[in-house]
């Protein structure tokens, strides 16, 4: 009776610790179709930008990562941001720079930094005009250039065709070798890494993901997540454990946000 009694017991724990697992893995799905957009700088009323949080909130403290829609023919006056931002094309052609500089039209899947305090403009030529910013502090502000300030760090440009990609084979954790990644940034203080990551037409597999805290906006193409089309702006993430299934028809394109180790496979 005490040696059933102890399989019992034993049978109930191991249940008990895999359902407490399985609580602490967790994943979210955003499709851009469902974003709110509202103004970017509320100060400016129909001449701002369009904007809309993905996750976070940049509007309060904390990271966040949202999208912003910019007309044709758009072009800000001179201003600073209170904070640090990192921007990736996903539709038309931006520019971001010096006041004076002149202009370096960046198309999808291009990538620049903006460095809080320092004076800038941005513009738009394409047709539909849309980016994926990222802070990892806010609230996000505009303010004046009388206001700037020099906080030491420099801003990039990277065009899409400069992009450093490495070829899957090449990495460890990548499972295919038509995969190609380029990594953009990263704070070794808490373990988060921001990686590109193009994957190739016909892609089947998945990203099965670790972290603690793991983020993937879609740049380019359509990607099939489950059940779902994603869109450029849509955006899938998880907490622990966990398995995104993915297919691709053309090449596609993605944003990973990770503070913990994720692995590429192909089924």
């Amino acid at each position: 009776m005490k040696k059933q009694l102890t399989y019992t017991l034993l049978i109930a724990a191991i249940i008990h610790i895999g359902l407490a697992q399985d609580l602490k893995s967790s994943k979210e799905l955003v499709l851009a179709s469902d974003i709110e957009w509202t103004p970017l700088n509320p100060a400016r009323g129909d001449n701002s930008p369009k904007a809309g949080n993905i996750w976070g909130d940049r509007t309060k403290e904390g990271a966040t990562g949202f999208l912003v829609q910019f007309k044709k023919g758009f072009s800000s006056p001179p201003h600073i941001h209170n904070v640090t931002y990192r921007g990736i094309v996903l539709n038309g052609k931006v520019h971001n720079d010096d006041p004076e500089a002149a202009n370096l039209w960046m198309p999808a899947g291009s990538y620049w930094t903006q460095p809080a305090g320092e004076a800038h403009i941005t513009s738009a030529a394409g047709d539909f005009n849309m980016a994926y910013i990222e802070i990892q502090d806010g609230p996000y502000l505009v303010k004046p250039t009388d206001q700037a300030f020099d906080n030491g760090e420099r801003p990039i440009n990277m065009e899409v065709s400069n992009m450093p990609w490495i070829r899957g084979d090449e990495i460890t954790w990548v499972k295919n070798k038509a995969v190609y990644m380029a990594r953009l940034w990263n704070d070794s203080s808490s373990e988060l890494e921001t990686t590109l990551v193009k994957l190739p037409a016909g892609f089947e597999g998945s990203i099965v993901s670790k972290a603690d805290d793991f983020k993937s906006v879609v740049i380019q193409g359509t990607i099939k997540y489950e059940s779902q089309q994603l869109e450029p702006g849509s955006y899938f993430g998880s907490k622990g454990n966990v398995s995104h299934q993915l297919a691709t028809d053309g090449e596609s394109m993605i944003y990973i946000r990770s503070k913990g180790d994720f692995e590429i496979t192909e089924q």
